[in-house]
């Protein structure tokens, strides 16, 4: 029988190889998912992989690096994440979401706080980019209210909240819907954690869309949160699926 502290230990000597890999390599990177996660909120979640963040044009030099390292290595999505593997753990390198509106680019890594892990020191994904990838994973799956509810209960008094509105303002519906998910979860807190300010703007906005014409065209957004559920709107009621950039 394996003993469940041997499995620690393996996979800490896995993280910890892989981060000084990754830092020998010279390409800027971001710590993100159960780890980055914990630093914000304090939940710890035992995973068998890294979530790391990196630009488009990064990710080749960073696989043929870890492959001249005997690493496997694999472009799992050209669209989005590429993996490299070690036995029973992994990595996912990670440049863009998977409906291509999350992009990583220089101003998170501007922006990403410094941290240690496994003895290394690292940038963890921000609070804001954190929070916004998060907000189009609503589907039967998986859904990440309760991971951005956590992150705004315990890191919000902190966020920069004009950054996270520009990241979801084109999108802001989803913001308020998760605003109003904090506020129905934490009836008690959501006054000293949420700005007045912003809440007030997205009721404004929500308040005006009754007020524009109607869409001469029947759009369906569903896919973007949920590309299986909302896939018979698109496939039998002909709604026009609300497509992102694809390669």
């Amino acid at each position: 029988m394996v003993n469940e502290n041997s499995k620690d230990n393996e996979s800490t000597r896995f993280y910890k190889e892989a981060l000084e890999i990754l830092t020998e390599s010279g390409v800027p990177f971001m710590l993100g998912g159960a780890f980055a996660l914990f630093h914000y909120t304090g939940l710890y979640r035992n995973t068998k992989d890294l979530d790391i963040f990196l630009k488009a044009s990064d990710y080749p030099r960073v696989l043929q690096f870890f492959s001249e390292k005997g690493f496997t290595v694999e472009l799992h999505d050209a669209r989005w994440i590429a993996k490299v593997f070690k036995g029973d753990y992994f990595i996912d390198l990670i440049f863009d979401s998977v409906n291509n509106i999350c992009t990583v680019d220089d101003t998170w890594l501007a922006h990403a706080p410094e941290g240690e892990f496994c003895g290394v020191k690292v940038k963890l994904l921000p609070a804001e980019e954190l929070i916004w990838c998060k907000s189009y994973v609503c589907n039967r799956e998986r859904f990440d209210g309760a991971d951005i509810n956590h992150v705004l209960l315990r890191y919000g008094k902190n966020l920069n909240w004009e950054r996270l509105l520009c990241r979801l303002d084109r999108h802001w519906h989803l913001l308020l819907s998760h605003l109003i998910f904090f506020q129905f979860v934490y009836p008690s807190e959501y006054r000293d954690i949420i700005p007045k300010w912003l809440f007030d703007e997205l009721m404004s906005r929500a308040n005006q869309q009754y007020n524009l014409p109607p869409p001469l065209q029947r759009v369906c957004r569903g896919p973007m949160i949920d590309n299986t559920q909302y896939s018979v709107d698109v496939k039998e009621w002909d709604y026009l699926a609300y497509t992102i950039k694809t390669v």
